[in-house]
């Protein structure tokens, strides 16, 4: 009698349960933007004949860019909750010329400035959210028209030309450093050391009790040397950044003004019941709605912030050019949204980082610094700068579909 052979169909090979969860926890969005930041200064490292990372350049990257990174705070929180603000760039020229105005024709003391560039800059954000939330009107059409208004306006304002010749305790907000209260160690500026490496510290206990609470929740953790690797990394550029620039000036006011920011929204975003709401409507707006999210007002809070933080950036810009011109700010929303979207945020709304937004600005910024450097046509730097931008894209997209997302 025949006995039936028993065949073995063999599966199709796909990466088990553990290494699926193994890639799972790898965060390849955010090592991909770092190692991207990395391979571009290394790359323009060698391009330049180590010029790009001198003392002087490091500075300039931070003073030239803060206005970048200001706006990207802002921006992130917009485009994670599925909007865009093409305003921003006339919103800095405008809430600028108001700064010099006022305290060039007005007499106002130059901190009174500063206080009445935010207040302005949320009003404008006021005006655009209440379309955008109350009204309805999708924020691309609002900002489009706000990007004319304000544009408009700063041309009205600035009639006699550029207004130069601002206070000094204004214009170091944009140019200036923290003194030396420390002294120097050798070359160094003491201070700088000093607060590199108690940024290191925060950083790693940050981290820890992060990944602690998720041990204890129970909740999904990158692998362990994915986690140290990374927080290495990170400790070694903040102190490599800090020791290049106290070789020079010191710390630049601007980038103490950058790391209270970026604290101070991830922050946000992470640990407040508004932060999470703005991931919630950027993920499933219908599913917020039936939540309780307010969503009209986190919509409306959403656009004052970005009003504030272009009145900050109308600010540093300002004060770094020494005076407010009619061109101030041109082009300042691409490069925001650019930044944004190389850091990692998703087109449709829902994912993005504060952290991942500065990443992706100091990536425009290090191809801008490179690329002067090596006196490439401005034309050229701007197709450059497109072509960086979609591959960022690309590369989100595919991460989703490596990861089983639609």
């Amino acid at each position: 009698m025949a006995t039936a052979s028993t065949q073995t169909v063999e599966a199709p090979t796909q990466p088990g349960p553990r290494r699926r969860g193994l890639l799972a926890r790898i965060n390849f969005r955010q090592f991909g933007i770092l190692a991207a930041l990395v391979i571009i200064i290394v790359l323009f490292q060698v391009l330049t004949g180590g010029r790009l990372l001198l003392p002087g350049n490091v500075n300039n990257l931070i003073q030239q860019n803060a206005y970048v990174l200001i706006l990207a705070i802002g921006m992130v929180m917009v485009i994670i909750a599925g909007h865009i603000d093409l305003s921003v760039g006339s919103v800095v020229a405008m809430v600028g010329a108001i700064a010099a105005i006022a305290m060039n024709q007005w007499g106002l003391p130059w901190y009174l400035a500063v206080v009445l560039s935010l207040i302005v800059g949320a009003i404008v954000g006021a005006w655009q959210g209440f379309w955008v939330a109350f009204v309805g009107i999708p924020a691309f059409i609002v900002t489009l028209a706000g990007m004319l208004l304000f544009r408009g306006l700063t041309l009205v304002l600035l009639t006699g030309g550029t207004i130069s010749g601002l206070p000094d305790g204004f214009t170091a907000i944009g140019a200036g450093w923290l003194p030396p209260l420390l002294g120097y160690v050798g070359n160094w500026d003491s201070l700088t050391l000093v607060l590199g490496a108690i940024a290191s510290v925060l950083l790693i206990v940050q981290q820890l009790r992060t990944r602690a609470t998720l041990r204890r929740l129970e909740l999904p953790r990158e692998v362990a040397w994915s986690f140290w690797l990374k927080n290495a990394i990170a400790v070694v550029a903040i102190m490599a950044v800090a020791f290049t620039i106290a070789a020079y000036n010191g710390t630049p006011i601007v980038l103490i003004i950058l790391a209270v920011l970026v604290l101070a929204y991830t922050f946000v975003l992470n640990r407040t019941t508004f932060g999470r709401h703005i991931y919630a409507m950027g993920g499933n707006l219908f599913a917020a709605v039936m939540s309780g999210v307010k969503t009209k007002w986190v919509n409306f809070f959403i656009f004052v912030n970005m009003g504030v933080l272009a009145g900050l950036a109308a600010v540093v810009s300002t004060a770094r050019a020494g005076g407010a011109v009619a061109s101030a700010g041109q082009n300042y929303e691409l490069d925001a949204i650019a930044a944004v979207f190389i850091g990692g945020a998703a087109v449709q709304g829902g994912i993005g980082t504060v952290v991942g937004a500065v990443v992706g600005g100091l990536v425009m910024g290090v191809l801008n610094m490179g690329l002067s450097i090596l006196s490439v046509d401005a034309a050229w730097q701007m197709a450059i700068k497109g072509i960086v931008l979609l591959l960022a894209v690309a590369f989100d997209i595919f991460n989703k579909r490596r990861n089983g997302g639609v």
